[in-house]
């Protein structure tokens, strides 16, 4: 006879059904994926990794960071900075509010929405222990899995424009989530390792 189904793995399943209708696919490791769905996976896997003993809430508002993100295009905005940062906020609160109605739907109370909400609306930075740690992993997953894709996409970029992006993306960091970088806690794409051992010396 079957286990009944946690509220954790519901939000799980949730999380998970509702980022596999991305109409965008990538490959990894062999396989087809929804990239949102790719994305959580790769977000859950660095917390497991980076912070271990992290709460339920914490690791479904990472899981839950991209959710739908397909559901709000940055075309939709204008193309400017003015429209970048105002696609940024809109999207911070359109994740916030989905993750938080999708744990709702798991059975989860107010304590744990709230928490969700604040952590992947990124409220407090460096002053919110969650939005922090969601931070810190969302830096993780970048640098091994989509710094060296980034570059790609933007040959145009000469070297002081990567140090500024490497270094403020270091900034963003707490301590001991730089220390996991570069202690080997998460792999570093090869070909931007001296920039990025240039970018964060001293």
């Amino acid at each position: 006879m079957s286990q009944p189904q946690s509220i954790f793995d519901k939000a799980v399943a949730l999380i998970d059904a509702a980022n596999t209708e991305d109409p965008n696919r990538v490959s990894a490791d062999g396989k087809d994926w929804p990239k949102e769905l790719l994305y959580s996976h790769r977000m859950a896997d660095m917390l497991q990794r980076f912070a271990p003993d992290a709460d339920d809430a914490m690791k479904l508002a990472i899981r839950a960071q991209h959710i739908q993100r397909w559901k709000s295009p940055r075309d939709n905005y204008p193309m400017d900075r003015i429209g970048y940062l105002q696609w940024r906020k809109d999207l911070y609160k359109f994740h916030a509010q989905t993750a938080a109605d999708l744990l709702q739907q798991a059975g989860y109370g107010e304590e744990e929405l709230d928490r969700v909400r604040k952590a992947v609306a990124k409220l407090q930075i460096k002053e919110n222990p969650d939005t922090q740690l969601l931070e810190d992993v969302t830096d993780l997953v970048f640098i091994e899995h989509y710094m060296l894709e980034f570059a790609g996409k933007h040959p145009e970029y000469g070297e002081e424009k990567w140090l500024d992006i490497v270094r403020k993306t270091w900034k963003k960091m707490s301590e001991p989530a730089q220390q996991f970088a570069l202690s080997g806690g998460v792999k570093l794409p090869e070909p931007l390792i001296p920039l990025i051992q240039k970018a964060v010396a001293g």
